[in-house]
Parts: structure tokens; C-alpha cells; sequence
């Protein structure tokens, strides 16, 4: 019997497109982080973030877009904001009813870019 991949116990494309759809809902619900999504192209937001997770869960996707740092530098983003969405990202896996090892798997997968989400355009200087 084979083991199955985070890929597919998280229902691979659709199945994590959907906990991605709903996460980006409540991130543009909130009124911490909401403002930071006003007048952003949600769609490839929403593409590029399912993309990144895939490929973080072993999926064939493959996160090409703009690395994560570079895309984050003019947004002023603090530790709590950061809190925040990764608060937001647990109740969308929690929503999707997905097991706490891997929701911890994938919420670490984001955390790992804390340092680029918080760095700034000074910080290039």
C-alpha cells in the first residue's frame, strides 16, 4: 500500500485551489489585512498562491511568479499582519476539515517567508 502525498490529501489543484479561494476571501474580509488587497488582481493573487502550495505540497505545480520577497517589498507589512493571515489560513484549512499535521505542514510552508513578507524597500538600500 502506497502513502499518499500532501499533494493529494489536500485534493491536489482543486482541492487546494479551494481552501486558497476561501483563505483570499477572508483575507480581503479583514479589516487588519483587507486593505492591502484593495485594487490587487485577486485572480493571479489566488493563481500564483495555489501554485506555490502545490508545489510546497509535492504536487506538479511549479510557483514561477515573482519571488516572494520582491513582490512584497511596497507593501508595509508588520509581525501582526503577518499573524493575522497565517490566524486566517488555519480557519480556511479548519473549513476544509484538513487534518492538523498537514494543515501545520502547509501553514509552515508559508511561515518560512516571514522575513521576506516583512522586508522593505530600505532593507535593499
Amino acid at each position: 500500500m502506497t502513502e499518499t502525498t500532501l499533494y493529494e490529501r489536500l485534493g491536489e489543484r482543486e482541492g487546494i485551489r479551494a481552501v486558497v479561494d476561501d483563505f483570499y476571501d477572508r483575507l480581503q474580509a479583514d479589516d487588519l489585512v483587507g486593505p492591502f488587497f484593495e485594487g490587487a488582481d485577486m485572480e493571479l493573487l489566488r493563481r500564483t498562491q495555489a501554485d506555490f502550495l502545490c508545489e510546497a505540497a509535492g504536487g506538479p505545480e511549479t510557483y514561477d511568479a515573482t519571488p516572494v520577497r520582491e513582490a512584497h517589498l511596497h507593501l508595509p507589512f508588520t509581525p501582526e499582519h503577518i499573524e493575522r493571515a497565517v490566524e486566517l489560513l488555519e480557519e480556511s484549512l479548519d473549513e476544509f476539515d484538513v487534518p492538523e499535521e498537514d494543515a501545520k505542514t502547509v501553514v509552515g510552508a508559508v511561515a518560512a517567508f516571514e522575513e521576506d513578507l516583512l522586508a522593505s524597500a530600505d532593507d535593499e538600500a
